[in-house]
């Protein structure tokens, strides 16, 4: 790091006593690491996951070590993930101030393998909080965070996509098992029927674990349709009759030539419903049309 940005560091924390935090978020625990400079020892700690109770504990308890007063301001991060946003919100309405981080975004030493699923150590994540503290630009990628209702609007076509994806998934597994048997039959109509009369390729039946097997498959595929079926009903509904004006947006979007419902609401609920963008550069960003990404209008999975 370079040393005016470590002055400048040094200098906001004399000016300003600053507890800098950095999350590692597991599925049954949380390391937390706490420091107020470059030049500080970081203090580890690990509570169970989601307890926020012991979290307050460590943040007063770290205030202490550090000997900075109990109003200090506090300034934290986390790599955005399976836990969502609800920490971020709880860390607001704390009065921290928090950045989710896009993972993808995070710098790697290309000299060393590293998984894309591994997590940083939260040493590492809170030195880089402090190189964004000191007003380093490109350090990493922050996530625009939603509110509870912009999310909530989401969950209609990722519900509709991934009944589509499972559907798909289930009808190539039941062809992968025919064909395992020498067999190849066009999924449509009465299949449970169909599966009753069909023959290896030795021309004898099918083995009845399998035949079962396919069956409750199949039975699984009609659940999906009927999914489906509901989601896109619903989606019929909001269209015709909501008076919102993101729905509004979906509607006037459906217009243009090439846009079809699919297309409109995913860019609405996705895009222009709660993101300010001031480019299309930024729109193709997020799109990935550029080489490179904008860090403003990075997306978690």
């Amino acid at each position: 790091m370079a040393t005016s940005a470590i002055s400048r560091i040094e200098q906001d924390t004399l000016s300003q006593p600053t507890l800098s935090l950095a999350f590692e978020l597991g599925q049954n625990t949380w390391k937390l690491g706490f420091t107020i400079g470059v030049a500080q020892q970081p203090r580890e700690r690990t509570i169970p996951a989601g307890n926020v109770e012991r979290l307050q504990q460590e943040v007063a308890r770290a205030k202490q070590r550090f000997g900075l007063p109990e109003d200090a301001h506090v300034v934290s991060c986390y790599e955005a993930g399976r836990d969502g946003f609800w920490l971020h919100r709880y860390l607001v309405a704390q009065g921290v101030q928090n950045h989710v981080i896009d993972s993808a975004s995070i710098e790697v030493n290309r000299r060393q393998r590293r998984a894309k699923t591994d997590r940083l150590d939260v040493h590492k994540l809170l030195t880089m909080l402090l190189r964004h503290m000191a007003g380093e630009k490109k350090v990493w990628s922050v996530v625009r965070v939603p509110n509870v209702e912009e999310e909530d609007r989401r969950q209609l076509h990722r519900e509709l996509t991934t009944a589509k994806q499972d559907r798909t998934r289930i009808i190539n597994r039941i062809k992968g098992l025919l064909a395992g048997h020498g067999v190849q039959l066009v999924l449509q109509g009465d299949v449970e029927a169909q599966l009753d009369q069909v023959h290896q390729w030795d021309g004898s039946p099918l083995p009845s674990a399998l035949l079962r097997r396919l069956k409750r498959a199949w039975q699984h595929i009609g659940f999906l349709t009927a999914q489906i079926q509901t989601l896109e009903a619903e989606r019929r509904t909001l269209l015709r009759r909501r008076a919102d004006p993101v729905i509004d947006q979906v509607r006037q979007l459906f217009t243009l030539r090439g846009i079809g419902v699919n297309s409109a609401w995913l860019y609405v609920m996705e895009f222009f419903a709660w993101r300010d963008f001031q480019t299309p550069k930024q729109v193709g960003a997020l799109a990935g049309l550029p080489p490179t990404a904008v860090s403003e209008w990075a997306v978690t999975p």
